[in-house]
């Protein structure tokens, strides 16, 4: 038996996925829904240890912590920028907003 000595992980989103007819492929809709939700989950987990070694320059650097956590607080409020769950956070060539009908009288 051989090993790998290196795991592979493919991170890329599906190639057989249409965004313009989500629901025609169903087994690549839900990979792409997954690939979603794992790129999501790296954002939060980054933002979580960017967020801690804040605390800890936060901690060590005491009252100069304006001077030298700076570029630290730079990065965290970066890669907390779009992260988030919410509807509005989703691709919006698969969940465009809702269309306005006008109704003439």
């Amino acid at each position: 038996m051989v090993r790998k000595a290196k795991v592979e992980f493919d991170e890329r989103p599906p190639d057989d996925f249409d965004p313009k007819n989500p629901y025609g492929d169903p087994v690549a809709m839900l990979e792409y829904r997954e690939h979603l939700v794992r790129e999501k989950w790296i954002q939060i987990e980054t933002a979580k240890i960017i967020r801690d070694r804040l605390r800890w320059c936060y901690r060590i650097e005491g009252v100069n912590h304006h001077q030298k956590c700076r570029h630290l607080v730079d990065q965290y409020l970066e890669s907390t920028r779009g992260v988030g769950w919410g509807k509005d956070h989703r691709p919006a060539d698969l969940h465009e907003p809702k269309k306005v009908v006008e109704v003439e009288d």
